[in-house]
């Protein structure tokens, strides 16, 4: 689906409650030009069975081989401006029902399912938490945050790197999200193209372990330009590593001159009330 980053025009989405976990909706998807084919398919048991589809397309050339950079350039628009339209849609639905939502982003690894989970076992009620979990594979991040204690749908993208706003308003709807909650939606691990989809979030949230390097927000630009908050996870391992708070800081600074900044350690809970407290007065100003 995404001329953007090469995922590829195919896309296999499944939509999966842990609660009913053998039950499930399979959608295939695909683009033809500006147009969008989707078939759903709900199915009783697990499967798997190679899939082969062989789509021909004509492309203009330049003299000589080799596309036309002008063709890229407007899939990706057409992608993006259907992909706000939507965007647009889900922030009323969250506007109308005064619902915050939080895109949280960041690489592999950098602990977003962590900090999910003891946000649930700390405040879950107090903050009427749902979450929308986004993995290429597996329900693994879903029975973590259902243990937690949170109501959660699982988006496996397949082949996809990135959750878009259509994926997130079928979960949410599955979800039947109540007023004055909160939604948390765990994006793919990846800090290229889930900068690039808005999801109808009421912010975002960059989060970044100080087991990375320094310089990744200006390696990931874009994804630390549009995030309004960047988590720092795994603070109880800064005395075993060479990672500079300061360094990391100003670079992302540079990037970005309105972004914030909360140390945290999803192990020991280091921060964690600062996290509470901005979370708290965001829900607050939508409510307001």
């Amino acid at each position: 689906m995404c001329g953007t980053c090469g995922c590829g025009e195919d896309e296999h989405i499944t939509y999966r409650n842990p609660n009913n976990p053998d039950s499930h909706l399979h959608e295939h998807s695909h683009f033809h030009g500006d147009k969008e084919h989707s078939h759903a398919h709900h199915h009783e048991h697990d499967h798997s069975h190679p899939h082969s589809h062989d789509h021909s397309h004509d492309y203009l050339l330049k003299p000589g081989g080799g596309a036309l950079n002008s063709q890229t350039i407007q899939l990706q628009r057409k992608i993006l401006s259907k992909n706000d339209l939507l965007a647009e849609r889900n922030r009323g639905h969250f506007e109308a029902l005064n619902i915050v939502a939080f895109n949280l982003v960041s690489s592999p690894g950098s602990g977003k399912t962590a900090v999910l989970e003891r946000t649930i076992l700390e405040k879950g009620s107090d903050f009427n938490c749902y979450v929308i979990e986004g993995d290429q594979q597996t329900m693994n991040d879903a029975e973590r945050i259902k243990s937690a204690g949170a109501p959660v749908i699982q988006i496996n993208t397949g082949n996809g790197c990135h959750l878009d706003a259509l994926m997130v308003n079928k979960a949410m709807k599955d979800l039947k999200l109540p007023e004055n909650s909160t939604l948390f939606i765990e994006n793919v691990g990846n800090l290229v193209c889930p900068a690039l989809f808005d999801l109808g979030e009421t912010k975002r949230v960059v989060i970044i372990s100080v087991t990375e390097g320094e310089d990744k927000p200006a390696k990931y630009p874009t994804m630390f330009e549009t995030a309004q908050l960047c988590l720092i996870n795994k603070t109880d391992l800064l005395p075993y590593l060479d990672f500079d708070l300061e360094k990391f800081r100003q670079i992302a600074t540079q990037v970005n001159h309105h972004i914030e900044f909360i140390e945290i350690s999803a192990k020991t809970g280091e921060g964690f009330n600062q996290w509470y407290e901005w979370i708290v007065k965001h829900r607050l100003s939508e409510t307001d």
